[in-house]
């Protein structure tokens, strides 16, 4: 496995299961982008750019707008989204939340215990009103 990597250990009967950082942001990237009223994943979580990039694995993090905690018991997600104009912000977080954690928990067998939204941006819709 490589060492820039960091996964979350499923022992087993006959040995462990081992799930990349990277295949959790995956799925609950997949989920957040089906929710109605989300328009895109953020790219940036918060500090500098140049504190953000000065570390491969923070970079990384930034480009698929997505933290994840795997230190304690339960998986602890944060995402970082931009909504639709006109969908209630409220509601969409959660119904995000929901999905992120239903995936997250069926796909990899982990408990998750937060899924933290932070919306970052409201996108006005492509196609004019008439």
């Amino acid at each position: 496995m490589a060492d820039s990597k960091e996964y979350m250990t499923l022992p087993e009967e006959n040995g462990s299961i081992n799930i990349s950082e990277e295949v959790i942001a995956a799925i609950a990237v997949g989920a957040a982008r089906e929710v109605e009223g989300v328009s895109g994943m953020m790219t940036a979580m918060g500090g500098s750019v140049t504190d953000l990039l000065s570390n491969k694995k923070n970079a990384q993090k930034v480009a698929r707008g997505v933290k994840i905690d795997m230190t304690g018991v339960d998986l602890v997600l944060d995402l970082y989204l931009t909504v639709e104009f006109g969908h209630p912000i409220p509601e969409v977080a959660e119904n995000v939340q929901k999905a992120v954690a239903s995936a997250v928990e069926a796909m990899t067998g982990c408990q998750v215990g937060a899924v933290n939204i932070h919306v970052g941006g409201v996108t006005m819709s492509e196609t004019p009103k008439t």
